[in-house]
């Protein structure tokens, strides 16, 4: 394909890995080092990329790769993770975004994936293309030396210290059971559990290498950070609990750590670490940002994978103003479970494809985007039951960045 202004976007080959990953390493500041290229060529597929060509020069570049995600209700359901987007900024706005991402949204619909995610490094972008975003976290310092488990929490032990290469099999089984259960979560595929458990210095960020503190339906992994002038940090890069007996086992056990000055982490909106301790102003939040932003590619295969809080039956217009998702929808929940189907008759609800997309996962409510002219209900009624049918019974969360 040549757009209007002699730009071709086509298919990587072999020959364009070089000048794509350069144009990636420029647009993100990251130089790749050649553990991360070899994990992305086998995650992504050498041919799977889509560039975008002036004259020999390789100004863009898009790629992306199968996932299975959790949506409320425990349905696992086929999506594109796009990742590694990038435009030369010696080529800005001349559509050269757009017409990537018109090429690639094409191919990604005839695989017949009901969503398409991404994670954006800037909030101002996607949604013209129909993404919202669907997941929220927050970070989080715990100052350990005052943090007191409050006298009614729980403290079920069972937590044990176990060397990373002795416990893939059992952290892998816990990451698994967690991700069946959380809306947002992708199956994680083996090249990215090599990465952790390789651990190279070049991953730290400036941390030791990994601690692992392990429950059966749990387990949280940490690095140190700083030395002991400055008070030293333990950073959880990531934890993972099935149970919330689990989840208050490790918090315990991450609180015993007496030379540790605080706790880094990031922590799902419902998270209950703060009402586990005395003082729960003792959680003190950092940011508060998104992580995983959804499109919808096929509404009514992705609003009848998911569960809802109640029954309903409206008709929802969905304006999809990057592609053809859109379009008007009877909705009909009974027991949790949904029937969508075409129809001609009025709506009752109308929202922006991108707005549908934070509200799939439960991360967000339908009552703030009516607030802010983004949904519009009929009545009041409507507005009510829609915010409450969209509900989710787990905080979503996004599994592992990319």
């Amino acid at each position: 394909m040549t757009t209007d202004t002699g730009i071709i976007v086509r298919t990587a080959g072999e020959q364009d890995w070089s000048n794509l990953l350069l144009l990636d390493e420029v647009g993100f500041g990251t130089p790749y080092t050649p553990e991360a290229i070899g994990m992305w060529r086998e995650l992504v597929g050498v041919d799977r990329p889509i560039i975008a060509i002036d004259g020999e020069a390789v100004v863009g570049v898009t790629m992306d790769f199968p996932m299975t995600v959790t949506v409320p209700g425990g349905a696992a359901v086929r999506a594109a993770g796009i990742t590694a987007v990038s435009v030369s900024p010696t080529h800005r706005r001349r559509g050269i975004l757009r017409s990537l991402y018109t090429e690639q949204h094409r191919r990604i619909r005839a695989t017949g994936a009901a969503l398409s995610v991404l994670t954006a490094s800037e909030g101002g972008i996607y949604g013209r293309f129909g993404y919202g975003p669907a997941t929220i976290v927050s970070s989080v310092s715990i100052d350990r030396r005052f943090a007191a488990p409050h006298p009614k929490a729980p403290d079920p032990g069972g937590v044990r210290i176990v060397r990373p290469a002795d416990s893939r099999t059992a952290i892998t089984d816990v990451y698994d059971r967690w991700q069946r259960a959380t809306p947002g979560a992708q199956v994680r595929p083996d090249v990215l559990w090599d990465q952790l458990f390789v651990d190279r210095e070049s991953d730290r960020d400036g941390g030791t290498s990994l601690f692992v503190l392990l429950h059966d339906d749990g387990y949280a992994l940490y690095r140190r950070v700083g030395g002991e002038d400055d008070g030293m940090v333990a950073r959880i890069q990531e934890m993972r609990a099935v149970t919330d007996d689990a989840h208050a086992a490790l918090w315990r056990a991450l609180l015993g750590l007496d030379l540790m000055r605080s706790i880094e982490t990031t922590l799902a909106p419902w998270d209950p670490l703060p009402q586990l301790l005395t003082d729960s102003r003792l959680v003190r939040t950092r940011s508060r940002h998104d992580e995983l932003w959804v499109r919808i590619m096929d509404t009514p295969a992705a609003l009848e994978a998911r569960t809802y809080q109640c029954d309903l039956d409206l008709v929802l217009q969905v304006d999809d103003g990057f592609l053809d998702a859109g379009g008007c929808f009877r909705l009909v929940v009974r027991d949790g479970r949904a029937k969508c189907t075409p129809t001609d008759d009025s709506p009752q609800v109308v929202v922006d494809l991108d707005a549908l997309g934070s509200l799939y996962l439960g991360a967000h409510r339908a009552r703030t985007f009516a607030a802010a002219h983004r949904l519009w209900a009929d009545t009041s009624e409507t507005l009510r039951v829609v915010d409450h049918a969209f509900d989710s019974d787990r905080s979503a969360q996004m599994g592992w960045p990319f």
